[in-house]
């Protein structure tokens, strides 16, 4: 905030009679003696304000940058438990990355069509991504859209992971955090908040106190979905000194896998919606942050419809775009938005599994290398348990790192895992920020997070294997360390109202 400065003219020294000029002493000076007074006056006014001032109005630079990360045709196509090579891609798999600096802090978020990426490749990422572009590596956030790409996890006994593709996307990585720091320049941000219901609870219960994961919903011993859903849509635009539009976020909850099982490679609705944006709004980046989408299906189970892939794909494609672009005709930018960041790298314990499941798991792999034709959920949580115990068997601790960035009164929460959506409603309801949106499956993949229901209702990602493997209490954890975050940052200092 510019501070005033009333200059009283009578200390100046100057004879004139306050008597005969009143309230209008400049008026009495010479020319020469007014321009004196009045050179001085501006400079003292310059003078008054102060360093923090100064630091305040320098204008947000933005940075925007795409990057086709396509794989090849005839490479495995991501899945736990479908061994299919791609044939086609539907569209282009994409990064897309915004950048951010007010002169103090730098941000850089990255959103990449992939099922998700695990720490130790993204650590080397980022790092690499750091040193090119002159960005604090941690200041760094690589999300996974969690959308069909090439095999960058292990969830599969049959496929291991596509480590040549992984070397490529690092480069490319690297070329767009060079392209996207020398791409920016002034501009103004602002955001929004709407509703597009694109996620559903999958959770399915049971009067026998079993959940299941797409459950069917018309058996009579059905009591009701396990969990809630969040169909909260959020839609961050970015525009040059000039206004026009050069990049946007959309932010939505859900498992966006309508062509799980095939052998397409896919950014599936999210990229159909992108498509469509660009289409209205011109080809720009576009990033598309996932929710905590840990228990939620893009299948509605207590309403299902009868539609063709594609057609889920188009009507959940136009239902995100067309709340973006509602939300786009009455957004307030800011030139000067609070820009802050903090993480923290939470340690939480891993479950193992028992000893006995782990002999009971090693008999079944050996039945599958022997020529045994054992598939779906049986070889998912086989292989799982035995991969788990070799990858935490002798340090049973995993960190995840919880970021919170704070953009003006819009709080971004991310966090590694495919948490499930109460822990997301808990993180908004201790925020301070007048929107939050809570990501996941970023800075690394950290597995399934569900809550003390979902664990003792059983089922997929309640038993230990690789990627559902963290303590029950994680989610909690994982509330406690962003709700700390977020008000940290918020305490820091409020918007300045007067410098939008």
């Amino acid at each position: 905030m510019i501070k005033l400065l009333v200059l009283d003219m009578s200390s100046l020294g100057w004879g004139f009679s306050s008597r005969v000029c009143g309230r209008n002493r400049l008026r009495c000076l010479g020319g020469k003696q007014f321009q004196i007074v009045l050179n001085i006056a501006l400079a003292l006014c310059c003078l008054a304000v102060s360093p923090a001032d100064a630091e305040d109005i320098v204008p947000l630079k933005i940075g925007a940058v795409t990057k086709v990360i396509n794989p090849k045709i005839g490479d495995w196509v991501q899945s736990a438990s479908v061994k299919k090579r791609a044939t086609e891609i539907r569209g282009n798999l994409e990064a897309n990355g915004l950048y951010l600096s007010d002169g103090k802090m730098q941000i850089l978020l990255v959103s990449c069509d992939l099922g998700g990426l695990e720490p130790p490749r993204v650590v080397a990422m980022r790092e690499a991504m750091g040193k090119a572009a002159g960005i604090p590596p941690r200041n760094i956030i690589i999300s996974a859209t969690h959308t069909r790409g090439p095999v960058v996890l292990r969830s599969n006994y049959l496929m291991p992971v596509d480590n040549d593709y992984l070397d490529k996307l690092q480069a490319w990585l690297v070329e767009l955090a060079k392209e996207v720091v020398q791409s920016a320049r002034p501009g103004k941000i602002g955001w929004g908040k709407g509703t597009a219901q694109i996620g559903y609870n999958r959770r399915i219960c049971f009067a026998d106190g079993t959940h299941v994961m797409h459950g069917d919903a018309k058996r009579k011993d059905f009591t009701g979905l396990e969990g809630p859903d969040d169909p909260q849509h959020v839609a961050l635009f970015a525009v040059d000194a000039d206004g026009k539009l050069i990049a946007l976020i959309q932010h939505n909850t859900t498992h966006p896998t309508v062509t799980w099982g095939g052998s397409v490679f896919t950014a599936d609705f999210p990229g159909e919606s992108r498509r469509m944006l660009r289409e209205e709004l011109g080809n720009i980046p576009m990033l598309y942050l996932n929710g905590a989408q840990g228990d939620i299906s893009w299948r509605d189970a207590l309403n299902p419809r009868k539609e063709t892939p594609e057609q889920s794909i188009q009507r959940l494609g136009r239902l995100m775009a067309d709340e973006t672009l509602r939300l786009y005709k009455n957004i307030e930018y800011q030139k000067h938005p609070v820009l802050k960041h903090g993480y923290e790298d939470l340690e939480v314990k891993v479950r193992l599994p028992k000893p006995e499941r782990l002999v009971e798991a090693r008999k079944v792999l050996a039945r599958i290398d022997a020529g045994e034709n054992i598939r779906g959920m049986k070889m998912i949580l086989a292989f799982g348990a035995v991969h788990l115990q070799e990858l935490f068997g002798e340090n049973p601790v995993d960190t995840l790192p919880i970021h919170v960035v704070r953009i003006g009164d819009l709080a971004l929460v991310t966090q590694p895992c495919e948490l499930y959506s109460q822990f997301a409603l808990d993180i908004k309801r201790r925020s301070p920020a007048q929107i939050t949106a809570v990501v996941g499956l970023a800075d690394g993949y950290c597995g399934y997070c569900p809550t003390i229901h979902g664990i003792l209702g059983g089922g997929y990602t309640a038993d230990p294997i690789s990627w559902t493997r963290l303590e029950a209490y994680a989610g909690y954890k994982i509330v406690e360390s962003a709700a700390k975050t977020l008000n940290s940052l918020w305490q820091e200092g409020k918007v300045d109202k007067t410098l939008k």
